[in-house]
């Protein structure tokens, strides 16, 4: 298993405050959005996985909102890089059009972010 990423105080906190605006579902909104047809229908699978990369990872962004700062780990850090590192990404290939029920917006919803929601 690969050793967790050690971050800086300095890290952390530009980890935490870019997670916090850029994740803008709460945890029962999330929580509920997981649970839908529309949000286990998108995003990749690795070979031999049932559940999406996005879906996973929204389950586990439930769980760190949940948490309280105090009690997030090395390795929840690690996971709000990656979370804050897709949602950019993402955001930047925003499709022209209505987004209401594209798959590009419910993959973002997955990563605990609505578009629609800003």
């Amino acid at each position: 298993m690969a050793q967790a990423a050690h971050f800086e105080q300095d890290e952390q906190k530009e980890i935490y405050q870019a997670f916090h605006v850029l994740v803008n579902m709460s945890p029962g909104k999330l929580d509920k959005w997981l649970q839908t047809e529309e949000s286990r229908g998108v995003g990749f699978r690795n070979e031999g996985e049932s559940e999406a990369v996005g879906h996973e990872s929204g389950r586990r962004i439930v769980e760190i909102l949940q948490r309280k700062k105090a009690e997030l780990t090395e390795e929840d850090y690690g996971h709000m890089r990656k979370v804050v590192g897709y949602i950019k990404r993402h955001l930047a290939q925003r499709p022209e059009g209505d987004i209401s029920q594209t798959r590009w917006r419910y993959s973002l919803m997955n990563w605990g972010h609505d578009p629609q929601q800003d």
